[in-house]
């Protein structure tokens, strides 16, 4: 323990910066398991796709969209997101929406905009594009 302390003492940098990365993985934990928006995994997200006719909004430019994208999945322009503007999924309130983005990392705000505007069954797939494709699920182009 004397070591660490004196360690501490004199890497003071290294130590601020192990003990902020340690601090930002515990929020990130605590972040997602309190979130109201649920995280689905391929299967669960196949499972909602075929058996509740869930909607799937692919929130990733245009140009990532177009060389690969979920079969029938939406998309929603930039600015849409940004600004909170849902309208064109107004009459989909009900079924379960499920967000995409590359990575699963991004997708988190706009299924919390969507929660917030009264999407109560908004997911995001844990994974992103990259989880779907490393699955070996089918991709539209």
């Amino acid at each position: 323990m004397q070591q660490l302390i004196e360690f501490a003492g004199n890497n003071f940098i290294l130590s601020a910066i192990w003990v902020a990365l340690v601090a930002m993985l515990i929020y990130s934990f605590v972040s997602s398991a309190v979130s109201p928006v649920k995280e689905v995994n391929t299967h669960e997200a196949t499972l909602l796709i075929n058996k509740e006719d869930a909607i799937v909004l692919d929130i990733r430019d245009a140009k990532s969209f177009n060389a690969g994208h979920i079969l029938g999945a939406r998309q929603l322009k930039p600015e849409a997101i940004r600004n909170s503007q849902f309208g064109p999924l107004e009459k989909s309130k009900s079924k379960p929406i499920i967000v995409v983005c590359a990575m699963g990392n991004t997708a988190r705000k706009t299924a919390l905009d969507l929660h917030k505007a009264g999407f109560a069954r908004a997911t995001l797939l844990k994974g992103g594009m990259n989880a779907w494709q490393s699955a070996g699920l089918p991709v539209s182009k």
